[in-house]
């Protein structure tokens, strides 16, 4: 691992702040019915943030975009578990989070995040990486929206390496995996973490590739979406399925474990969560339906651009 030049921190952060105010600003316009409110905070153990979140839209039932910038002089324990040369050194985390529940079952969720950490100690090189991705979880299947979801994000890894977007991809597929539901969440996307390869510049332009075309692969799927009609039958299944959602954030995600140990605002993490969601005791789709389809042709691990 090359370093040209030494990690600029504000640079990310400028950038950062940037990728939230465009996002907020094109999903609020694809809503046309609600804006987003900000709610900055701070952190008692050093930085803070501005979480800003829409509710009640004529498209968005709930959404958030939040910015966090925090740091602390320990490494929380989710972060040492699989790092534990980090053990005594400060930290500074910063990313951008969203999660987006639309009101219509046709729209899928799609969840986004981008991220920088840097452990400093006196006497030793900073150790730093990036992270981030998104996926996309569909309550009712379409073909051309999960191709368009994933061509959108091999587009934006290849120009930094075209081994990128299939390995990120399967760390995808693996990391939005309810194992103690033996299914996928969605059909997935891009992940990494850990990313610390050729140079800092090299590294940082990844992060925006990936912040940069969230908004591209998922304002075209809204838009084709958001007024197809439904009934009460559809959105008893997304609420349904939204329960998965609640499972894997409260059960595996590596994002909220960090969160509540570092003492982050609860309020902001728990954003992610849907407003509404139902659990219904062994439900099963009916045979040949649309909700079983999403479960036979979706949810399955798929190379969507074959």
């Amino acid at each position: 691992m090359s370093n040209s030049h030494g990690p600029d921190k504000a640079a990310v952060k400028a950038y950062l702040l940037d990728l939230q105010d465009r996002i907020c600003a094109a999903l609020a316009a694809e809503d046309g019915g609600a804006d987003f409110v900000e709610d900055a905070w701070t952190r008692a153990e050093g930085g803070g943030g501005r979480s800003r979140v829409i509710t009640h839209g004529k498209v968005i039932e709930k959404g958030g975009v939040n910015f966090s910038h925090v740091h602390g002089t320990q490494m929380p324990a989710s972060a040492t578990a699989h790092r534990p040369e980090l053990a005594g050194r400060a930290f500074e985390a910063m990313g951008v989070s969203l999660v987006i529940h639309p009101h219509n079952p046709y729209v899928p969720t799609s969840h986004a995040n981008v991220r920088f950490f840097i452990a400093e100690k006196e006497g030793a090189a900073p150790v730093w990486w990036f992270g981030g991705g998104y996926d996309l979880t569909p309550y009712y299947g379409n073909e051309a929206d999960v191709i368009h979801w994933h061509q959108t994000a091999k587009n934006a890894c290849d120009p930094l390496g075209e081994h990128l977007y299939p390995k990120f991809k399967t760390w995808c597929d693996d990391y939005f995996f309810l194992k103690h539901r033996g299914e996928a969440r969605g059909v997935g996307g891009l992940f990494f973490d850990d990313y610390n390869a050729n140079s800092f510049e090299h590294s940082f332009a990844l992060m925006r590739a990936v912040g940069d075309s969230y908004v591209p692969a998922y304002q075209p799927i809204v838009n084709a979406r958001k007024d197809q009609p439904f009934t009460e039958r559809e959105r008893d299944f997304q609420l349904y399925r939204r329960g998965r959602y609640v499972e894997f954030n409260l059960v595996y995600d590596r994002g909220t474990l960090f969160g509540l140990q570092t003492g982050g605002r609860t309020e902001s993490i728990l954003m992610s969560l849907p407003p509404l969601v139902r659990w219904e005791y062994n439900w099963q789709p009916e045979a040949g339906s649309a909700e079983a389809e999403l479960y036979e042709k979706f949810l399955p691990h798929r190379d969507w651009l074959k």
